[in-house]
């Protein structure tokens, strides 16, 4: 019994290993196509630099529920963008620009990512939702 807990637990140790490098490499893949600089990409994922540049370097790394939480948003916030608009380049382009729609009070939907709180993500994950019809 104890050794087939064990191997249970390896299996999940591997599945949640190659779940983090996907998110990662979808993460590193979408901040690339919105030209993001690397402190911009730590602030997304709540983490110092350091963490960042390790996970960059190595394309794994443990991510805590916070950090998926993150990235989910991310991959939301990049696909509405994708459906939203007419060309990957406006969709790609639409992060760093300002809009006047109230919950952005002009300033870019980075700007308000750049606070560092998962809240902003959710918020504007729920506006282009909505933008969507959803």
């Amino acid at each position: 019994m104890h050794a087939r807990k064990n191997k249970l637990k390896q299996k999940n140790r591997v599945a949640s290993s190659k779940k983090n490098t996907i998110a990662l490499k979808a993460f590193f893949n979408i901040t690339h196509k919105w030209g993001l600089a690397s402190d911009q990409e730590s602030v997304l994922l709540g983490v110092p630099l350091s963490t960042l540049y390790r996970w960059k370097n190595k394309k794994e790394g443990f991510l805590t529920p916070d950090n998926l939480e993150r990235i989910s948003y991310i991959l939301g916030i990049y696909k509405a963008l994708r459906i939203l608009l007419p060309t990957e380049e406006a969709a790609n382009k639409w992060i760093k620009k300002a809009n006047t729609a109230p919950l952005f009070n002009g300033k870019s939907a980075l700007d308000k990512f750049m606070q560092g709180r998962v809240v902003d993500l959710a918020d504007v994950r729920r506006y282009l939702d909505a933008e969507r019809g959803w």
